[in-house]
């Protein structure tokens, strides 16, 4: 009998996050614990602040100012034909759509490892407290990243390139996964890694992101500017719904500095990582 080729990787990742139970009790560096203090009522300078430091970042405006470049002159159909053609990493549009389910259920499963990872106290029920506040509080803001995604889809009603319906733009798992991602990322801040498993965090989760979205237009079922649409939306709703009602310090904070000069100002945006 043939063993599903990703049988072993599913049993790796169960085995993950059953390790990270174990590892996510303490407390975080100010006595608190993950997902303890998320909120419905943060305050609008919280609200603010997470949702400038989310438009403002890499992974929010680069995506989408490659998405309106796209859009430009042929470029977007011709990379599609092009991708779906040769579909030079997955082989075929089957294997490629077969993989982005694949690494959005990845993505998907670093959140919830790294939520469990983080430390919520040591007392057991204070524990189960903590996660369920915080879970819960993550999962109502991939809703929220999933309604937006669709009301867009509805709106657009851009056909896709494979021509099986119009619900192309933005492309869910690209904005998925960017979602997983980034929340993940705010889940590992609180683990206290070091500066290079912080850094090798960050490169894989984003590469995983990528990997996915290109997955779709090997698939044939998004153009390029679907999926850079939402990575950007999927990265702004994870980074500010998290940044602004989990309750946790953000070190990911951008900040504006504009210095005068002869010929008038330079503005600067400032990015802590």
């Amino acid at each position: 009998m043939k063993q599903d080729s990703f049988t072993l990787p599913r049993k790796a990742l169960l085995s993950l996050i059953l390790l990270t139970v174990a590892s996510g009790c303490g407390t975080l560096s100010n006595g608190r614990g993950w997902g303890q203090d998320a909120t419905l009522s943060p305050g609008w300078e919280r609200v603010g602040q997470a949702a400038w430091s989310a438009a403002v970042a890499p992974e929010t405006w680069a995506p989408a100012a490659g998405a309106l470049a796209a859009r430009t002159g042929h470029a977007d159909q011709n990379l599609s034909t092009w991708a779906v053609q040769h579909t030079p990493v997955f082989g075929s549009p089957q294997n490629a759509s077969r993989m982005s389910d694949y690494m959005l259920g990845a993505a998907g499963a670093a959140w919830v490892a790294t939520g469990l990872a983080a430390p919520s106290g040591n007392n057991g029920q204070e524990w189960m407290e903590a996660k369920t506040r915080g879970f819960g509080m993550e999962g109502a803001a991939g809703a929220v990243t999933l309604g937006a995604v669709e009301v867009l889809k509805n709106t657009a009603h851009r056909t896709r390139p494979d021509g099986s319906d119009n619900q192309s733009f933005p492309s869910g798992h690209s904005a998925g996964s960017a979602f997983f991602a980034a929340a993940a990322l705010r889940n590992i801040d609180a683990l206290s890694l070091s500066a290079g498993a912080t850094t090798a965090s960050r490169i894989g989760l984003d590469a995983l992101t990528l990997a996915t979205s290109w997955a779709r237009v090997e698939a044939n079922q998004h153009y390029p500017s679907d999926v850079l649409a939402g990575i950007a939306i999927g990265h702004f709703f994870g980074a500010f719904l998290t940044d602004a009602f989990l309750g946790l310090d953000n070190p990911r904070h951008a900040l504006v500095l504009v210095e005068p000069s002869r010929e008038g100002a330079l503005a600067m945006i400032q990015f802590d990582y």
